[in-house]
This record gives C-alpha cells, structure tokens and sequence, in this order.
C-alpha cells in the first residue's frame, strides 16, 4: 500500500434510523483509518438526511487498507446511539487518485441502515533519493531526484 495523505470530505446521509422517539436524531460521524480518529460536527436537529459538508486529513502509512465512518446519534441526557458503520476499501482510491462523492451503505447488525455520502483523494508521499548521473559535477556525480510510488 502506499504512503501518503487522503482527504475525506463528509458530505451527508440519508434514510438513517431515527433512534428517538420524540425529536430528531443528532448524527455526528466518528472516521477512522488504522489509529487515526477524527470526529465531525453534530448534526443537531437534522434528522435521518444530515449534511455536514466537513473535511478532514489522513495520513497514510503501509498497511493502511480501508477508512471506517461510524454514525452515532448525539444524546444529552443518555448515552449516544449507535446508527451503523461504512466500511470503505482504499485501493481503489489508491489507484485512481480521486474518487467523486459516492454513496456507501451504512450497515448495522448486517441489514441496511442508510447511505452515507463521502468524496475522496490520496495524495502520494513525495520521497526523495539520490542517483548518480557522470554528468553531473556539481555533487560529485550525485545529484537529487524526486519520485513518487
């Protein structure tokens, strides 16, 4: 797998379970990749379609294989609801680049839940080597280059 950052931009969701019997549900997205967290803004009062539009940056090391989106619902009084989970593989996203917003299926208990909407894009980490070229006399027959894997 390659190293390198991804952008994760949280657009929305629709069609989430309203867990509360007298008010709309306040979704809020807990993002993982490996050992990275991050956590989006609570959707107050928005309900099963929220939209938070946020974005948020990963950096990405060998073995890093697939983004996890987890969906909670914020309560005050007692303890936040679980909603279900995306799963998102990345080597697709390692290949091309950029994937647009797509609609990943939100599963808990492995029945659909909804769909969450997210759009993607890896930048490559930029390594630096060191090639000889006998042209080159400035640095001794050495010079720098930059490549990307």
């Amino acid at each position: 797998m390659p190293e390198g950052t991804i952008q994760v931009v949280l657009v929305g969701a629709k069609g989430l379970e309203n867990t509360d019997f007298f008010t709309n549900i306040d979704p809020y997205v807990l993002l993982t990749c490996r050992s990275q967290e991050q956590r989006s803004s609570v959707a107050s009062g928005q309900g099963s379609e929220p939209e938070w539009n946020e974005t948020f940056v990963f950096t990405i090391s060998e073995g890093t294989s697939e983004l996890v989106l987890k969906i909670v619902d914020h309560d005050t009084l007692t303890d936040d609801d679980y909603l279900g989970k995306a799963s998102i593989p990345l080597e697709p996203l390692f290949i091309e680049g950029n994937l647009p917003t797509t609609a990943y299926n939100v599963v808990k208990d492995e029945e659909y839940r909804g769909e969450i909407r997210v759009g993607l894009s890896f930048t490559p980490e930029r390594r630096t080597s060191r090639t000889f070229d006998a042209g080159e006399e400035s640095y001794g027959g050495w010079k720098e280059s930059a490549y990307t894997d």
